[in-house]
C-alpha cells in the first residue's frame, strides 16, 4: 500500500489559511468605501437640448454636416462670449465644466447636455447654451451659409445621472476584491523567490560547517649541500 503523501502544487503563502482572510476583509472594505461615496456625494442631474444645422438658400446642403462638426467644438465658447451665462445665471467657469455637447457623424445635429446639482439649472445652462448657438449663426449666417435653429428645447429631469449607494458600493467591493486577489498571487511570489534564494546560499555551503580561511601552500624546503 502507497503511503506517500499526495504532493500540493499551492504555494506555501496561500496554504497559510490565515492568508484567504485578506480576500474577504478586502471586498468588504471596497463595498464600505464605494457605499459611503454614493451616499455622500452630491448627486448630479443632467438636461439635455437639441440644436439643428441648416443651410440657408441656394448653399451646399453638405456645408450643414461640417458646420455642426465645427459649432460642436466650439459651443461652450460661444456661449461664454454670449449672454448664456447671463440666461443661465451661473458663471463662465461653471458653464465650461458642465456643459457638453456633441455632434453626430450623420446629421447636423448637436446635443447639448448641462450637468448640476439642481435639475432646474442644468435645463436652464442647456438651454442657455442653445440659444447662444442661435443667435451667434444668426450674425454669421451670411458668411457661414447656415444658421442653427433650436430643435428641442431640454425638459426637467426626474432623476439623477450619478450612480446610487448601492451600485457604488457594488463597485467598490469588485474593486476591493481584485485588488485582495493581486495582493494574495503577488506577495507568495515574493516569499518563494526569498526562500529559493535561502536555500541556493545553504546549498552552497554545507551545514555544520564554516568558511575557512586559505591554508598558504608550505614554503620549499632549502637546498643544502650533502656531507662529503
Amino acid at each position: 500500500m502507497n503511503t506517500t503523501p499526495r504532493r500540493t502544487f499551492l504555494p506555501a503563502g496561500l496554504r497559510a489559511p490565515g492568508r484567504w482572510a485578506v480576500l474577504p476583509a478586502a471586498v468588504l472594505a471596497g463595498a464600505v468605501l464605494g457605499g459611503g461615496y454614493g451616499a455622500l456625494k452630491t448627486p448630479q442631474y443632467a438636461a439635455t437640448s437639441y440644436v439643428i444645422v441648416v443651410p440657408a438658400e441656394k448653399s451646399d446642403p453638405a456645408a450643414a454636416l461640417g458646420f455642426a462638426q465645427a459649432y460642436g467644438r466650439v459651443a461652450t465658447d460661444i456661449a461664454v462670449t454670449g449672454d448664456a451665462q447671463v440666461w443661465a445665471g451661473v458663471t463662465a467657469d461653471t458653464l465650461r465644466k458642465s456643459v457638453q455637447a456633441a455632434t453626430s457623424p450623420d446629421a447636423p445635429m448637436i446635443s447639448i447636455t448641462a450637468k448640476s446639482v439642481k435639475p432646474a439649472k442644468a435645463v436652464s445652462m442647456a438651454d442657455g447654451v442653445a440659444r447662444a448657438l442661435v443667435l451667434n449663426s444668426t450674425h454669421v449666417a451670411g458668411s457661414t451659409g447656415v444658421k442653427v435653429v433650436q430643435f428641442s428645447r431640454a425638459t426637467k429631469p426626474v432623476a439623477p445621472v450619478s450612480p446610487s449607494a448601492p451600485l457604488s458600493a457594488l463597485v467598490g467591493g469588485c474593486a476591493g476584491g481584485l485588488l485582495g486577489g493581486l495582493a494574495l498571487l503577488v506577495r507568495p511570489k515574493r516569499a518563494t523567490a526569498r526562500s529559493e534564494a535561502r536555500h541556493s546560499r545553504q546549498a552552497a555551503t554545507p551545514s555544520g560547517t564554516t568558511p575557512s580561511a586559505a591554508v598558504p601552500a608550505p614554503a620549499a624546503a632549502a637546498h643544502q649541500p650533502e656531507a662529503v
